[in-house]
C-alpha cells in the first residue's frame, strides 16, 4: 500500500539539514520529492566528510555519511538557478508541484522571479514553505543562520552542560543539530496544516520558518521556569532542573539513569532496596520536597546503587515499574533489542553503489504501510527522467540544456 502522501509533489530548493529533513519527511511519507541542486557541485553536505560510504566491494564512494542522513526518497535533478533559462524550470516545476521548500537567505529567490509573490500567480494553490536562520523579519533577517548560532543565541547552550562548579562547566552544544531538525519537523508540520487549508479553501499560503523561532519555542518547561520563577534558569548538567530523582547513579560496573516521574515510582523504588522510611522522609516525601533536598537525596540513593550492577538495576527496576535505563553509546544504541523491534535500522539498495544503511522514520501506522524505496540519490541521477516526464522536454532539449551547464 502506497505511503499516506502518495500523489503529493515536493519541489525541493534546500540544502544542508533542516531543509532535507523536512522534505525526507516528505519523501518517507510517500510524496514525491524533487531536489534541485547546483551542477557539479550539489547539496553541500555531499563533500561533508569523513565519513564516506563504501559500496558493495568496499571502495570508497566520495557519498558523505551527513548528506546520506537527510536525502533518501529524492529525485536529483541539476539546474543552474543564476541562469534564466534555469529559473523558467524551475517556474514550469513550481507549477505543477503542490509544495515547494527553500531555505536560501531571505529574499534571494524573490530577486531571480522564484519568490511566493512570482510563483502563486501561476499555481494558486502552492504551498511555499522559507526556512531561514532569523525569519522572513526583524533585524537580522538577512542574516545567515547556523545550527550552532542558534543554539547559543536562544538559549540551549546556557542550559546545556555540567553545572557551574563541576568539571567541564561551561556552555555546551547538544551533540546533534537540534535547531535544524526541529525546524524541519515544525516545517512538515507547518505544510500538513496548509494543506489542510488548501483542501478547504484551494489557496497555498507562504510559510515562514526560522531557526531561532523553533529553538526558542523547544525551550518549553525551561522558558516558564523563567517567566515563572522570574530566574534564568542554568546548566544542571547530569540532573533535572523540575524533577527528582532523574538522573545517573552509580553502580558496580557503571551508571544507570533512574527517572521517577511520581511519588509512587519513588514509593515503589523505597520499597524494592528495603528503605520504606525513605519514602515517608519529610523531605523526600513529594516530589517539590525531593527537588529542594536533591544533594541528600542522591547522597543516600548512591550509597544504596552501588550495590548491584547496571543490569541489576534495570531487571529490578523495570519489573515494578520505576523508570530506569542504560547509558549508551551509538553503536550500542542500534544492538538494542527495543531498538531492533521497532526495526529503526533500514538499509537500501542502491544499483550502483550497493547497500546503503539508515535510519527508519519513527512514525508508524496502522493503514499505511512506511517503504523506502529509493535510497539517497545521486547527484543529477534523475536530471534526465523528471524533464522527460513532467516538462516534455525533448531528448534534444535536454542535450541543449546540459551543453549550456544550467541542468
Amino acid at each position: 500500500m502506497a505511503g499516506p502522501l502518495t500523489g503529493l509533489r515536493v519541489l525541493d530548493l534546500t540544502r544542508v539539514m533542516a531543509g532535507p529533513w523536512c522534505t525526507q519527511i516528505f519523501a518517507d511519507l510517500g510524496a514525491e520529492v524533487i531536489k534541485i541542486e547546483r551542477p557539479g557541485t550539489g547539496d553541500d553536505t555531499r563533500y561533508w566528510g569523513p565519513p564516506w560510504l563504501a559500496d558493495r566491494d568496499g571502495n570508497e564512494t566520495r557519498e558523505s555519511a551527513y548528506y546520506l542522513s537527510a536525502n533518501r526518497g529524492k529525485h536529483s535533478v541539476t539546474v543552474d538557478l543564476s541562469r534564466t533559462e534555469g529559473q523558467e524550470l524551475i517556474r514550469e516545476l513550481a507549477t505543477s508541484s503542490d509544495i515547494l521548500v527553500e531555505n536560501f537567505k531571505t529574499g534571494t529567490l524573490a530577486k531571480k522571479g522564484l519568490g511566493y509573490n512570482d510563483l502563486v500567480t501561476a499555481n494558486r494553490g502552492l504551498i511555499y514553505c522559507s526556512i531561514t536562520g532569523f525569519g522572513q523579519t526583524g533585524p537580522m533577517a538577512q542574516d545567515a543562520g547556523y545550527d550552532y548560532l542558534i543554539q547559543a543565541q536562544a538559549g540551549l547552550m546556557s542550559i546545556t552542560g555540567a553545572a557551574d562548579g563541576q568539571p567541564g562547566a561551561g556552555p555546551q552544544r547538544v551533540g546533534m543539530a537540534v535547531a535544524d531538525l526541529t525546524t524541519g519537523m515544525n516545517a512538515a508540520i507547518a505544510i500538513l496544516s496548509a494543506l489542510h487549508h488548501r483542501n478547504s479553501t484551494g489557496e497555498g499560503q507562504h510559510i515562514d520558518m526560522a531557526l531561532l523561532d523553533v529553538q526558542v519555542s523547544w525551550l518549553a518547561n525551561q522558558a516558564l521556569n523563567y517567566f515563572c520563577g522570574g530566574t534564568a534558569p542554568t546548566r544542571t548538567g547530569e540532573y533535572h532542573p523540575n524533577l527528582a530523582p532523574y538522573q545517573p547513579f552509580p553502580t558496580t560496573d557503571g551508571q544507570v539513569i533512574i527517572a521517577i516521574g511520581n511519588d509512587g515510582q519513588f514509593q515503589r523504588f523505597c520499597a524494592a532496596v528495603k528503605q520504606p522510611a525513605l519514602a515517608q522522609d519529610p523531605r523526600f516525601r513529594t516530589n517539590p520536597d525531593r527537588v529542594l533536598n536533591r544533594p541528600a537525596l542522591v547522597e543516600l540513593m548512591s550509597e544504596i546503587t552501588r550495590s548491584r550492577s547496571c543490569r541489576d538495576w534495570l531487571d529490578l527496576l523495570r519489573e515494578l515499574h520505576v523508570p530506569c535505563g542504560p547509558i549508551q553509546d551509538i553503536a550500542q544504541v542500534f544492538q538494542d533489542p527495543q531498538v531492533l523491534a521497532r526495526g529503526m535500522k533500514i538499509e537500501q539498495e542502491h544499483p550502483e553503489i550497493g547497500p546503503v544503511p539508515g535510519v527508519a522514520n519513527p512514525i508508524k501506522f496502522s493503514k499505511t504501510q512506511q517503504e523506502y524505496p529509493k535510497p539517497p540519490p545521486k547527484l543529477g541521477e534523475d536530471t534526465t527522467t523528471i524533464l522527460e516526464r513532467l516538462l516534455e522536454k525533448s531528448p534534444e532539449q535536454i542535450a541543449a540544456l546540459q551543453q549550456q551547464g544550467i541542468v
